[in-house]
């Protein structure tokens, strides 16, 4: 899955896709890359400094970029907390909604999924991150809800893919935990994504801006696939399908 921020705040790359020319370009880019997928977001959700936005701010976002990259053929999800915004999308073809609450958050948006029958992916999320909790044991929990609220509202099972949401609500080391321990994500049976791509535990562990955290994020996508994880979300998608494909390449051999 290849990251597009059409934002201008993004902790990674704000501001560099914000016209309709540098998006479709980006998106073309990480398509020939090797993105199976384009996730494309108009609001940033970094912990640490972003500013809440309107539903009319996303859209207006959106509006001049959606259609042509959804025309280069590769299934798009839309990444919003806003059940508003992701109505708006799917209406005109996008294929997945992407939450990073979880369903938590906008009542509207379990039954939006629902009734489109679209693929949801549900992301662990917190206001804030809490050092002395059991980081496995609270995505856990948050799960159990979640797909407690997909239930209810009708979602089917084999449309819900799980993220544990890597560098949110959580400090670095929990971060890090949440990778180490994903194989307990199986329990669910469901498949989980992961996207560590440029967060920034990897500074605690190596001093770095994100866009020197590439050797960093495929270190974490590597032990993420080993761990189960079936998506990788990733701003760098050429370096990391290459890792993902020698990886799997080595493996045979074994």
């Amino acid at each position: 899955m290849g990251v597009l921020n059409v934002t201008p705040d993004s902790f990674s790359d704000g501001g560099q896709f914000i016209t309709p020319e540098q998006a479709l370009a980006q998106a073309r880019k990480l398509i020939a890359d090797g993105a199976d997928i384009i996730d494309i977001g108009a609001e940033s959700t970094r912990p640490y400094g972003s500013l809440p936005v309107t539903a009319d701010d996303e859209l207006a976002r959106l509006k001049p970029v959606l259609a042509e990259v959804i025309a280069l053929g590769v299934p798009v999800s839309i990444d919003s907390m806003k059940s508003e915004v992701v109505a708006w999308a799917l209406d005109r073809g996008a294929a997945i909604a992407n939450d990073v609450w979880g369903l938590h958050r906008d009542a509207g948006m379990a039954p939006l999924i629902a009734a489109r029958g679209v693929p949801v992916i549900i992301m662990h999320n917190r206001e804030r991150a809490d050092a002395s909790i059991d980081i496995m044991r609270d995505i856990t929990t948050f799960f159990e809800r979640s797909l407690e609220i997909a239930a209810c509202a009708g979602i089917a099972s084999d449309q819900i893919v799980l993220d544990p949401g890597i560098g949110f609500g959580k400090t670095p080391e929990q971060s890090m935990m949440a990778l180490a321990r994903l194989a307990e994500l199986d329990a669910f049976r469901l498949p989980v994504l992961v996207g560590a791509s440029r967060k920034r535990f990897i500074s605690t562990v190596v001093p770095s801006e994100p866009q020197q955290r590439i050797g960093g994020s495929l270190a974490a996508h590597l032990i993420a696939a080993q761990n189960g994880a079936r998506i990788i979300r990733a701003h760098d998608v050429a370096e990391t399908v290459q890792a993902l494909r020698v990886a799997a390449a080595i493996e045979e051999q074994q």
